[in-house]
């Protein structure tokens, strides 16, 4: 059974399977003593709407079943004790009334995400409130810089632990809202897509996930075709460098310049979203002003400065962010464009899902894909040779395919008819994986199915 309130994270019974089982040996044999509960946050892949929601636009995404799995034990002493079961990653210790994130040019430490999550509920606790320590096994399976949210699912892992460790319930809605902000420690400026269906998921349905405020809407999916997921194995973090975070400032420098030729207090506008709605305009008038307003050419930040009729520093503190404050060119035309097209795309799959199906259905809906893809690829630039090849080599067994996730790197997920399944995975097993030679073909190549969204498991808790 369930704990009655279903707006918090549901609590259930311990799962029995070989890697629960092993999670928790593993845990009695380093810490001598037996996990107070266990913690389960899926990853997840968007089917559509890329780069828009730290815009303000909504996405449509689903859980997997790979996922983030804790075992955890509540200590009295403040004291973070964290091993995981990859053994490339070192085991990590700290105490948790006095401990900082701090990252530097690389990419962040596995322990930092998890500190993330700590850092944000601590934030938000009572003041009287005696922080406890955490002994933790982390066994992680969604696969790596693939797109699929393997840090958001161990930043949100970390998070619940630490509400449950304290005895404070939260609402899926807010713990999701808090995830997405506390990620920023780690410096990555993301839009809360993939706290929000970590925490929200559904089984058998996808999600649109609307923001401002956070807000979900069952997808079913149309039947007589599979959703395949296929990693490139071109991998990027994108803590680790200035891209995702320029694409982000390109977004609201496009914004900040679009407002302030029409009169609008610019430094207000953050996102695209936010002058949408002082415009008070659909999306394709959006798309008509982008047209009219910004140019093909990349704006320097000298001409920005000039069309803001600011200053440099001005700029700094209020439009960009610390990693993007060296960058000279910004290519707001482009990046604006793939925005409101990209949200235009969501509507558009939204509301196909949402009428009965007919003989176009799955055509209209891999269209789609493929046409974010194109956009990606070409006004966003952030696709990978390796992703175009995926895609290219998916064009003649699926109604279409895209990138997922960030970009730059990770996985292409396509929209596979059911009789092509098996002739599609042959394909690119044949053509492309043949070349790149995966250490494991299953944990990069896979049809899935919605899966639902985080959960606590406690041994006593019947199921």
């Amino acid at each position: 059974m369930s704990n009655a309130n279903s707006d918090t994270v549901p609590i259930r019974g311990f799962p029995q399977s070989d890697r629960s089982q092993e999670v928790d040996a593993k845990f009695a044999a380093r810490y001598k003593k037996n996990p107070d509960f266990y913690i389960r946050v899926p990853g997840r892949v968007n089917l559509i709407g890329e780069h828009v929601d730290y815009c303000g636009y909504g996405v449509c995404p689903m859980a997997l079943e790979q996922d983030v799995f804790l075992a955890v034990s509540v200590e009295k002493d403040p004291i973070l004790r964290l091993h995981n079961m990859d053994k490339q990653y070192t085991d990590f210790e700290c105490n948790l009334k006095n401990f900082s994130i701090s990252v530097g040019d690389g990419a962040p430490e596995w322990h930092q995400y998890f500190l993330c999550g700590i850092k944000g509920i601590f934030d938000i606790l009572p003041k009287d409130v005696d922080f406890k320590g955490m002994n933790v096994v982390v066994s992680g399976k969604v696969p790596l810089s693939a797109g699929l949210s393997s840090s958001s699912a161990l930043v949100s892992a970390a998070a619940l632990a630490t509400a449950h460790a304290h005895n404070f319930p939260m609402s899926k809605e807010k713990i999701a809202n808090l995830c997405a902000e506390c990620e920023r420690y780690i410096g990555t400026q993301g839009g809360g897509m993939d706290q929000a269906i970590a925490f929200l998921a559904t089984e058998g349905c996808a999600k649109l996930i609307e923001f401002g405020p956070l807000r979900s809407t069952d997808i079913t999916l149309p039947g007589g075709a599979v959703f395949v997921i296929a990693h490139s194995l071109a991998k990027l973090n994108k803590a680790a460098t200035a891209d995702f975070n320029c694409r982000v400032v390109e977004c609201r420098l496009a914004g900040q310049i679009m407002a302030k030729k029409r009169g609008l207090e610019w430094a207000s506008v953050k996102r695209l979203g936010d002058l949408q709605q002082a415009l008070k305009v659909d999306l394709s008038e959006m798309i008509t002003i982008v047209e009219e307003t910004l140019h093909e050419e990349p704006y320097t930040k000298e001409e920005v400065i000039r069309e803001l009729e600011t200053t440099s520093d001005h700029l700094n503190d209020t439009s960009l962010t610390q990693n993007t404050r060296h960058i000279q060119t910004f290519k707001l035309r482009q990046r604006a464009l793939h925005v409101f097209r990209e949200a235009r795309r969501v509507e558009l799959f939204h509301s196909i899902c949402s009428k009965p199906m007919d003989g176009t259905t799955l055509a209209t809906l891999g269209r789609l894909m493929t046409d974010s893809h194109e956009s990606l690829r070409d006004l966003y630039e952030c696709s990978h040779p390796q992703l175009d090849r995926l895609v290219e080599l998916s064009r003649e067994l699926t109604f279409g395919a895209r990138l997922t996730g960030a970009g730059w790197g990770g996985c292409a997920v396509a929209l596979v008819p059911q009789e092509n399944l098996d002739k599609y995975m042959k394909t690119l097993k044949e053509k492309y994986y043949a070349e790149h030679k995966p250490k494991e073909i299953n944990s990069v190549l896979f049809a899935t199915s919605p899966k639902a969204g985080a959960c606590i498991f406690i041994k006593s808790a019947n199921k």
